[in-house]
């Protein structure tokens, strides 16, 4: 009996000795850290994307005007075309490849 009395003293001195080690383990977490999510690399690429954006919108830019130019060319023309043919001007005929109303006979550009 003696064994059995030593061997359940053991496992409540265990026991107790669990409970006292685990109870007072408790952290205190009382500190809130809060990150910005700004750092050095973070600030790189934000500007070079910036950097990149503000290229492709100057690509744009240019690639818009070019077409709008040619538009206008085209708008022009059409205006001239219409202008010649229907001029009073006999002798005057609309050049397609030149985009411009000429004299037959001088081979001269004529005003409509």
């Amino acid at each position: 009996m003696t064994t059995l009395r030593k061997r359940l003293c053991l496992a409540a001195m265990l026991s107790l000795t669990a409970l006292a080690f685990t109870a007072p383990v408790s952290a205190q977490t009382s500190k809130l850290i809060i990150e910005s999510g700004d750092s050095a690399q973070s600030r790189q690429n934000a500007a070079m994307d910036k950097e990149q954006w503000n290229d492709t919108r100057n690509l744009r830019q240019k690639v818009n005007t070019r077409a709008e130019k040619e538009w206008d060319k085209e708008d022009v023309a059409f205006d001239s075309r219409d202008k010649c043919q229907q001029s009073a001007n006999v002798n005057a005929y609309w050049e397609q490849n030149t985009l411009r109303c000429l004299d037959r006979r001088t081979g001269r550009t004529v005003a409509p």
